[in-house]
């Protein structure tokens, strides 16, 4: 039960052990084989066939995810992903996870602003019970008090120490200032009221209403024929909901432009987020955007980011930049840590850089040395089933198509230094930052009034 906020894979522990067996069966630098299958109910996945490796891995998404959440049921999503597993059918909670521990089966949820997502693990003997018990968690939970009140219990633990956390709280507050009066400005773990105001009927109804094979999404890696996964999409899948209403979003706009919004705590450091508009995936400068980025602060120790506020000053402990495309709204963001004294420092060395990078564009050394790298790094993503399965999901979850894995190393090959000089004008606004301070920081102040938040 996570906020779904990047590509990062739970492998089990089997792949882990097999890695170098499984790599020996992939030619990662080869075009990987995705194979469309349709059920006979017109279901569809995404399959790798794999069987270097016993396992099997299942990713599910279903679109909507908090962005559904009732109006002061902020959180609903969040804690029905922390209850599917927790008994269906006639087994209890107790029951449903002892068969899990028994079979090796790893079954967990996930939501995110944009998304719910299921992910499963198994050995391929256990294939059938695994998906019938993925089958009897998605359509007979039994929300039973216990649960219900247990996961209560530790999304309200765990809002609470978020409140105490700077990176939660600079995040939540970045997200409610850039987001002001859209669905994404709402926390997807909820708040401690909406929270507790949640009932085992509010989760049985975004169960119905918003889970269904209209808005759902499969991949599948591992030993597992096209013709058994057919037969396996109908069994597990056949008697959710054929169709969702659904609901009318209107893209964000992106509020707070220029603003500085600093929340006092008394801490030796100070943690910022910045950033500003970004760009959707669909948009024909994405991908410049992107190689641009991975040049100024999105590629660790290679940026210019770094280099300038951590190498040559020695100013942040950390520095980074990324874009963040959502399905209604794009962002650019970015964030740095260092000591009071230093922050303000940092960040009009951020908007230098950017500013230069706008003005200025990169060099051809950059340039290639992005490419060499995004494109060189990007097999590391497909080196396990559940890697495999993870971006698959991802990719039909934001639209992208079914050969995407086998073009997206040309797409940033394509990338010229005119079109990296275009995105970043069109990008780079660094007077027009949206800047959100966590702690005492010294040299700057907040240019809106405080609004004595409290997350």
């Amino acid at each position: 039960m996570t906020e779904v906020s990047d590509t990062s894979d739970t492998s089990t522990e089997v792949e882990s052990d097999d890695v170098e067996k499984f790599l020996s069966g992939l030619n990662v630098g080869a075009r990987m084989n995705i194979q469309r299958v349709v059920s006979a109910q017109g279901i569809e996945a995404w399959l790798v066939h794999e069987s270097a490796v016993p396992v099997i891995a299942v990713e599910i998404g279903f679109k909507g995810g908090a962005r559904r959440d009732p109006q002061g049921k902020e959180g609903l999503a969040y804690m029905l992903s922390g209850l599917l597993d927790e008994g269906a059918g006639d087994l209890d909670s107790q029951a449903f996870q002892l068969r899990l521990e028994e079979l090796a089966i790893r079954l967990s949820f996930d939501t995110g602003r944009d998304g719910f997502y299921g992910s499963l693990r198994t050995l391929s003997d256990h294939r059938d019970e695994a998906f019938d018990l993925l089958k009897l968690a998605l359509t007979q939970p039994l929300f039973d008090e216990e649960p219900v009140e247990r996961i209560r219990s530790q999304i309200l633990v765990s809002l609470n120490r978020d409140a105490s956390q700077p990176r939660s709280i600079v995040q939540r507050k970045w997200y409610e200032t850039v987001f002001a009066g859209h669905l994404y400005a709402r926390p997807v773990k909820g708040t401690p009221e909406s929270v507790n105001g949640i009932t085992a009927d509010d989760l049985r109804l975004y169960l119905t209403e918003s889970l269904a094979r209209q808005n759902m999404k499969i991949a599948v890696v591992g030993n597992i024929s096209a013709q058994e996964l057919e037969i396996l999409l109908d069994r597990t899948f056949g008697s959710l909901p054929a169709e969702i209403e659904d609901k009318e979003i209107e893209q964000a706009e992106i509020k707070g432009q220029g603003q500085i919004l600093i929340i006092e705590r008394d801490q030796p450091q100070s943690i910022a987020t910045f950033g500003g508009p970004g760009l959707l995936l669909d948009d024909p400068d994405f991908f410049a955007a992107y190689v641009m980025n991975y040049i100024l602060g999105g590629g660790g120790f290679a940026s210019r980011l770094t280099e300038e506020v951590r190498e040559k000053r020695g100013l942040a402990y950390s520095v980074s930049t990324y874009l963040a495309p959502m399905d209604f709204a794009g962002l650019y963001q970015g964030s740095v840590a260092t000591e009071n004294s230093r922050i303000a420092q940092s960040l009009d060395i951020i908007r230098t850089e950017m500013a230069r990078m706008r003005d200025a564009g990169v060099t051809e050394e950059e340039l290639a040395d992005a490419k060499t790298y995004l494109t060189g790094s990007f097999p590391l993503r497909f080196d396990s089933n559940s890697k495999i399965a993870h971006q698959l999901i991802g990719y039909q979850m934001t639209g992208r198509g079914i050969d995407y894995i086998n073009t997206r190393n040309d797409k940033i090959e394509a990338v010229s230094l005119e079109e990296i000089a275009r995105v970043a004008k069109r990008l780079l606004a660094p007077e027009a930052l949206t800047v959100i301070i966590v702690g005492q920081p010294e040299g700057i102040e907040s240019n809106v009034p405080d609004d004595g938040v409290t997350p």
